[in-house]
């Protein structure tokens, strides 16, 4: 019943289910970063909405002179994700150049027609509507809808096609930007860790290997995504405050004129403070150095006192420092096992322990 009722948007039409799926998309943006997603979301809102055949939402290219195919419905649509449109050219050129919405209802009337696009899909094109994608002030690129079953597009169509591009452009900005974002990170973590390995002698990959294998032990242990994601930074920044033992600025900044070794967990916790995107990891780095027993540093933390991240971290670094010492190998593998075991319930927490040996039964590709 509900969906029969009828609600009008700029003097067009649509019905409630249509209107809750808007809501959705509009919903959608900040609660997932799968753009192809979103995008062929609204491709299909658009050709309910617009009662059309079929959609296309084309992206500028990086150099500001093409539009590629982003989404684009129907069988044979994927002939078009090779396709590139020069700006300027056809109507979706031209929208893009000139930033105004273009209605066309006989395209074969319009010498700007691009029957190429047609010819490559197998679709035959009758009449189109094709707004622009903007983003403060920057064209994004271009959304169309192609062939209106009944009649032709009006005015009235263009301000809800072009809602729906205002929805796509935020998505697609948003997912630059954050995918702009994890490049900077994922550079500035490989560059941070080749420092921490020039940090001490014998520290060569240590901050990767740490990092992976503290993982290894963490899935086998069941630890929840956001904790697994944080041990891996952990993993791999946890011995960054070395790298304040030789730079007289960064131990005036913690307040220290002469460093020792039982400061570093503090040190890097300290200059990693602040990071939003890491701060999880915050305390399995402060606590890598703390024991099961209650005898380790910087706070002598006892058992479960001490974060399950570090208790991890704790375990890694001891069997990671007979790699350091020259271990290889199956000699490697075994000394590991036994000091770990040896360690259980004093040095280690014994659950961590046991993950560790079950692992070492097949080491290959684990560390």
């Amino acid at each position: 019943m509900a969906d029969s009722l009828e609600v009008k948007n700029n003097g067009a039409r649509m019905d409630v289910s249509t209107a809750l799926e808007l809501f959705s998309i509009a919903g959608s943006l900040n609660s997932t970063l799968d753009l192809d997603f979103l995008l062929q979301k609204i491709g299909a809102a658009a050709e309910q909405l617009l009662d059309s055949e079929a959609s296309a939402i084309m992206l500028v290219t990086d150099d500001k002179k093409n539009l590629f195919f982003k989404v684009a419905s129907g069988e044979q649509a994927k002939a078009l994700k090779t396709m590139t449109l020069p700006i300027g050219q056809g109507i979706a050129g031209y929208v893009a150049q000139n930033r105004k919405s273009e209605v066309v209802n006989d395209v074969k009337s319009d010498p700007r027609f691009a029957g190429k696009f047609d010819k490559a899909s197998g679709f035959s094109t009758r009449s189109l509507l094709c707004v622009p994608m903007m983003f403060r002030g920057e064209l994004v690129g271009v959304v169309e809808v192609l062939n209106k079953r009944k009649g032709g597009y009006h005015d009235e169509d263009v301000g809800l096609l072009s809602s729906l591009a205002n929805l796509a452009s935020v998505a697609i900005t948003n997912t630059k930007i954050i995918s702009e974002q994890k490049n900077f990170f994922s550079h500035a973590m490989e560059i941070l860790s080749a420092v921490i390995e020039t940090s001490k002698p014998r520290m060569d990959e240590h901050p990767t290997r740490a990092a992976k294998l503290a993982c290894a032990i963490a899935r086998s242990l069941g630890m929840s995504d956001y904790d697994y994601r944080m041990l891996y930074y952990a993993g791999i920044l946890h011995d960054v405050g070395y790298v304040a033992f030789k730079n007289p600025r960064l131990l005036a900044e913690l307040g220290v004129t002469s460093p020792s070794e039982d400061m570093h967990p503090t040190f890097s916790a300290k200059m990693l403070e602040g990071i939003k995107m890491i701060e999880g990891a915050i305390p399995f780095i402060r606590h890598h150095h703390e024991r099961w027993d209650g005898s380790g540093f910087p706070r002598k933390l006892k058992g479960e006192e001490i974060p399950m991240g570090a208790r991890i971290l704790s375990l890694v670094e001891s069997v990671e420092e007979l790699r350091m010492m020259g271990l290889r190998g199956d000699g490697l593998y075994s000394k590991a096992v036994q000091e770990a075991k040896e360690g259980s319930g004093t040095r280690f927490d014994p659950k961590v322990v046991e993950a560790f040996v079950d692992l070492m039964a097949v080491p290959e590709g684990i560390w």
